[in-house]
């Protein structure tokens, strides 16, 4: 094994009926006034926000509720959570929703902790993040993964710009996961939360460092897992067995386990976060439809690592160690498609694109070409140009 340093702190409560016990784990964790953030009126409609502000309330703790959360969650809607927060004297907070909810809150947990700072300019790196507030999670979405992780993303819609926030003040101090909650989600969100786990893992599997065996078979029973449960619980969503196995899934695939020894890449989502910042593509449909492009583009770099992956994962035994690669990058654009996520531009709202707003991307992603993203193959803007040509069809 190569070296390595992991610590992930946050204390998971999982199973059935597992938010009874959000008052419980608020006061063991120092709560007295919960700041409550939450998406849209799902959990009000299911009855889960009733059902959280009733424990809180019976336990004697204050709580200030905020909802209107959106996907690939906006700079503006968190400053004017902190605003409330700050003012509600809040020292606490949680998130009751999926990744964009739990990411906002801890952008509203470091604004709140830092009045004194514009909370982009600790995405933007002008300013270090010290101190924060605690966050806790109820989970009703397995996709981010942001329960269990060191990192957060916000949307500048000013600028244009997404970006990510890695911080050991990002990790929340507990996580709720009743695979019951996510029962209600449509098809369209298990599946593009489906393919975020996908990408997470392989964002930390693709790698030029070896030695790390077992870190490799974990990411790989993951990965196998995944594809086991995915279709069954888009075929029934109410499948407990199902739901809990992708839910722990998802959970495990960003909290820094299956990546232990390397390197992480993410050069994929770098390339979906500028998609999804110039057109409000959702996540997940962002990342399936540039994955096969930039895998094609960068496997010859690592034909036997990607020849591993198809191996391990899809059962690819027979031919070449580059046969076997480009083999495992059609099974996995297969897997997505029997999802009914996008595997190229084109399949996304947005349609194929003009060449120019191409380029913006490639600036986007890349500074203008003043920066590479990822470390498995260094994306230049010239790769990143040859990638979003190469997906949008």
């Amino acid at each position: 094994m190569q070296g390595f340093s992991f610590h992930c702190p946050t204390e998971i409560v999982f199973g059935r009926g597992a938010e009874e016990r959000t008052a419980e784990l608020l006061q063991k964790y120092g709560a007295h006034r919960v700041f409550v953030v939450y998406g849209g009126g799902s959990v009000i409609k299911s009855g889960l926000l009733a059902r959280v502000e009733r424990v809180i309330t019976a336990a004697g703790l204050a709580i200030s509720v905020r909802g209107g959360v959106r996907p690939n969650p906006r700079l503006s809607f968190a400053r004017e959570a902190v605003r409330e927060a700050f003012d509600f004297e809040a020292d606490f907070l949680l998130a009751v929703g999926g990744g964009s909810v739990i990411d906002t809150a801890k952008a509203v947990a470091h604004g709140t902790a830092n009045p004194e700072t514009d909370i982009w300019d600790f995405w933007s790196g002008k300013a270090k993040l010290k101190k924060s507030l605690p966050v806790g999670v109820i989970l009703t979405l397995p996709a981010a993964g942001s329960e269990t992780s060191d990192s957060a993303v916000l949307t500048n819609e000013e600028t244009g710009e997404k970006a990510g926030l890695p911080s050991p003040f990002n990790r929340p101090v507990f996580a709720i996961l009743n695979p019951e909650l996510a029962f209600s989600l449509s098809s369209p969100q298990l599946a593009a939360g489906v393919a975020d786990i996908v990408m997470h893992t392989l964002e930390r599997y693709m790698t030029h460092t070896e030695g790390n065996e077992f870190t490799d078979r974990i990411a790989e029973a993951l990965l196998q897992n995944v594809a086991k449960y995915a279709p069954i619980v888009l075929a029934h969503h109410k499948n407990y067995e199902a739901m809990s196995e992708i839910m722990w899934c998802g959970t495990i695939s960003h909290c820094g386990l299956t990546g232990l020894g390397r390197d992480k890449d993410f050069s994929v989502h770098k390339l979906g976060h500028a998609l999804s910042a110039r057109y409000d593509t959702n996540h997940g449909e962002s990342l399936t439809a540039l994955w096969g492009a930039w895998a094609r583009a960068v496997y010859e770099d690592r034909p036997d690592r990607f020849a591993r992956f198809a191996e391990k994962v899809w059962g690819v035994d027979a031919g070449s160690a580059e046969e076997r690669a480009r083999a495992g990058i059609r099974r996995t654009e297969e897997f997505f498609r029997s999802l009914k996520l996008p595997t190229s531009l084109g399949e996304l709202p947005t349609g194929v694109l003009e060449h120019g707003a191409l380029e913006a991307l490639a600036d986007n992603v890349t500074a203008n070409g003043t920066k590479t993203v990822g470390t498995f193959h260094p994306v230049d803007r010239a790769l990143a140009l040859k990638i979003y040509e190469a997906a949008n069809r």
